[in-house]
């Protein structure tokens, strides 16, 4: 049954509607914040539904906002939805301290961990709870999914496409945390969401699933050169040692000058919608 949904605002925008919910979440246990564009298409029909995960201290609203991908969604008729990076209102004791993990740092994964295990589920909520969500309440194609994202959102883009790749049928990110494994974010925040068990945590790591097995479409990934945390949080070259062992159809694409910011994204992210609707449209 299809979940309840509390308008919080909604606006017109390049001939379709922006529009900013809650619901209440079962993988969570909390109140759950999504943003949904729909294009001018939907009005003669349903069309496929590209969803974006965002990175650290990000909401449901910063790519709606800051990406300019609106009007290349209009263009391609195809859905873009939003959801926040984290629960909110679980009430842990010091999930807001840092900005990298807890509040607005759920990582894509399941914790097991307590005091995190009962709410910070955001691989279920967004891999099971949230299309259904979204399947029941818009006109949206069902088993027609994109997936993509930035930074931590990169990561779960890439995880969650290549440990259910029947579930979407097309990928990409943006300077994505491509060996978790490896680097101080995904250390921090593995060690305390998933405990010190190493196969919890490569069942989270897109380089090791490559590796494993490849996702059946091509991945498009683009990182910018100038960015700050290239060298020591993100390894994109572990994504390209491990396309190889697989056999992988990967475009990573880097470029000299660009940084880690949403300026980034918003030079490539028509591109990279593009890229998603051949794909979800054929």
């Amino acid at each position: 049954m299809a979940g309840t949904l509390t308008l919080r605002s909604r606006h017109r925008s390049h001939g379709g509607t922006v529009s900013f919910y809650t619901h209440d979440s079962a993988q969570t246990g909390t109140p759950m914040n999504l943003g949904v564009y729909l294009p001018p298409q939907t009005q003669e029909g349903p069309v496929p539904a590209l969803y974006f995960l965002a990175g650290l201290t990000c909401t449901e609203e910063t790519f709606l906002i800051k990406a300019g991908a609106l009007r290349y969604a209009a263009e391609h008729g195809l859905a873009l939805i939003a959801p926040d990076t984290s629960p909110r209102g679980a009430g842990i004791a010091g999930e807001g301290e840092a900005w990298d993990f807890g509040l607005g740092a759920g990582f894509y994964v399941d914790a097991t961990q307590d005091p995190w295990a009962r709410n910070y589920r955001m691989y279920s909520y967004v891999s099971e709870e949230l299309p259904a969500l979204i399947e029941g309440n818009f006109p949206v194609l069902p088993e027609r999914r994109g997936i993509f994202g930035h930074s931590m959102g990169g990561h779960g883009a890439l995880t969650i496409a290549l440990r259910q790749p029947g579930r979407w049928q097309s990928v990409s990110a943006f300077a994505p945390i491509a060996n978790p494994l490896a680097v101080p974010w995904g250390q921090k925040a593995f060690g305390r969401y998933l405990g010190p068990q190493s196969a919890l945590w490569e069942e989270h790591d897109a380089s090791v699933l490559m590796a494993r097995q490849a996702y059946p479409g091509s991945i498009l990934v683009d990182q910018g050169l100038d960015d700050p945390f290239l060298a020591s949080q993100l390894h994109p070259q572990a994504l390209e040692a491990a396309a190889h062992s697989s056999g992988q159809s990967l475009q990573l694409r880097r470029h000299a000058g660009y940084d880690h910011s949403y300026w980034f994204i918003q030079s490539l992210v028509g591109e990279h919608i593009a890229h998603h609707a051949q794909a979800l449209r054929g």
